[in-house]
């Protein structure tokens, strides 16, 4: 029977949305961003574990320590520490953020709602929807190379389309993701869940492989590429700020799967137990593998995909293959499928569902690697690496999504003190306004000074840390603002009272 008024209900510290006409028929709910109800709140701490393996174990995760080394002057011990470090200061957007996620079971862009207003949430939901694109670009490259090797490893005449093989790699391999994400969460669960425990068992493997072909003493000799003498201190913010924007982006729609966790502590404790571990050791594989290739296949090779390609046996070739497909779908699935997918969602949720959403992310993802798919299919050249162009993302980008993080935390913990309307964020006209105008100040200042940082090279710390100074400042400016121009009584908020009933 439908009812003609919504309703929230509480136990346990978890809010269900009771849904009625009023925000059943709102031009800003569909039932994909809807509240998950509380059968759908399923997620145990050994699930969001197993979320942050899959995450984690892909081929750029392999490469960071060769990204901090390269491009960042660190040696080989400070690189891998500047990881551990880095994933381990993570956890705390991470946990903050997913707290509103689990208690109202409401995804990033309708938590964005809050603090910038309902119409106003889709600007940092683009944002955050364009760097995810990109990564589900550059994930499926990687996925694609690995489909190519395989097909050529079975079917030798494959190996004859060379780039071209490699292109249509892309666009099976891309499929392949979309198709996951489309089916649901419950599809994302079971896949990480059933992954994780075989990417890690592999992750060992390969490390026992490499190990007796490189001395580790040797490898943390190493002298860093920065100027002899130069203080550590500088390379290693910089790195620092780079290896947190890894993350960033997760750092901010970690709502979108701690809103299918079963209760706070399990979303923190899996958090804890499977992110910066998993990092560090699978960073770890890739700096000790990287120095093995040289003894394992006659030469350097930084890229795990190309290092097992040039294994003399077609046997453990497929079978890496086949494991490097499972471990890349795992982490662009969930990494960069799901944000996108609801963040375009947010843009027109009566015209945008989830199979919209998803399909959107697909051609957006795809149009912006359009330049390396003509590079692999030989029409054009060029001298530009993917290493050196998500090593400068990371850097840029988390300069812009650091005051998201900071201005969500603040607006949930300070100025709302976790309690959310939950059906004003699904309405027009009722609590929230169309656009925060706190939040887009508290936005906009630190990206300004980042702007002028990078093009005046005043303040030049201000863009190397990023995501340091930006979070800092928009929470800074957030909270200020946000007490001088929000006009809602803070008692309030959470009205009408959710009914202290069972959620089942």
């Amino acid at each position: 029977m439908t009812t003609s008024v919504s309703r929230m209900v509480e136990r346990d510290g978890k809010v269900e949305l009771m849904l009625g006409d009023d925000v059943r028929d709102s031009a800003c709910f569909n039932h994909d961003i809807a509240p998950t109800a509380a059968g759908e709140r399923t997620w145990s701490k050994w699930n969001i574990a197993a979320l942050w393996v899959g995450l984690s174990i892909c081929v750029p995760t392999y490469t960071l320590g060769g990204v901090l080394t390269a491009y960042f002057g660190l040696g080989v011990g400070e690189a891998l520490v500047t990881i551990l470090l880095a994933n381990a200061i993570l956890l705390v957007p991470l946990t903050l953020n997913a707290f509103p996620g689990t208690r109202y079971g409401i995804p990033f862009p309708v938590l964005l709602r809050s603090s910038f207003g309902i119409r106003g949430s889709n600007v940092p939901c683009l944002i955050r929807a364009l760097v995810g694109c990109g990564w589900f670009g550059i994930q499926t490259l990687f996925g694609g190379l690995a489909i190519h090797l395989l097909l050529s490893t079975v079917v030798p005449p494959w190996q004859a389309l060379g780039g071209w093989g490699q292109v249509v790699g892309f666009f099976v391999f891309g499929a392949m993701n979309l198709w996951v994400v489309i089916r649901g969460a419950e599809s994302i669960k079971w896949l990480e869940t059933l992954s994780a425990p075989l990417l890690l068992l592999v992750a060992v493997g390969l490390m026992v492989w490499a190990l007796p072909h490189v001395s580790l003493g040797e490898l943390m000799a190493q002298p860093p590429s920065r100027p002899e003498g130069a203080s550590v201190t500088t390379y290693f913010l910089s790195g620092l700020t780079a290896m947190v924007g890894f993350w960033a982006t997760l750092s901010l729609n970690i709502p979108d799967f701690s809103r299918f966790a079963r209760s706070q502590k399990d979303q923190i404790v899996g958090q804890v137990i499977g992110l910066p571990l998993t990092m560090f050791f699978f960073a770890a594989l890739g700096v000790v593998m990287t120095a093995a290739s040289a003894t394992l296949v006659g030469e350097t090779v930084s890229d795990p995909v190309t290092l097992i390609g040039h294994i003399d046996s077609p046997v453990w070739v497929s079978i890496a293959m086949v494991l490097i497909v499972i471990a890349t779908i795992s982490t662009n699935t969930a990494g960069n499928i799901v944000s996108p997918t609801n963040d375009f969602q947010n843009i027109a949720p009566k015209l945008i569902n989830r199979t919209g959403g998803v399909l959107l992310t697909g051609l957006v993802g795809t149009l912006l690697m359009g330049y390396d798919l003509l590079q692999k299919a030989g029409v054009i050249t060029s001298e530009v690496t993917l290493e050196s162009l998500y090593s400068n993302w990371l850097l840029g980008y988390s300069s812009l999504l650091g005051p998201i993080a900071g201005i969500m935390a603040v607006d949930y913990f300070l100025i709302k003190r976790q309690r959310l309307d939950l059906i004003s964020l699904y309405r027009d006209g009722g609590r929230y306004p169309a656009i925060n105008i706190a939040g887009f100040i508290a936005f906009g200042i630190p990206v300004t000074l980042t702007l002028v940082s990078l093009t005046t090279g005043l303040w030049q710390w201000f863009y190397d840390y990023g995501w340091f100074t930006g979070s800092a400042l928009g929470a800074l400016v957030y909270y200020v603002a946000g007490r001088a121009l929000d006009r809602t009584p803070d008692v309030g908020y959470g009205a009408p009272p959710a009914d202290r009933a069972s959620l089942g």
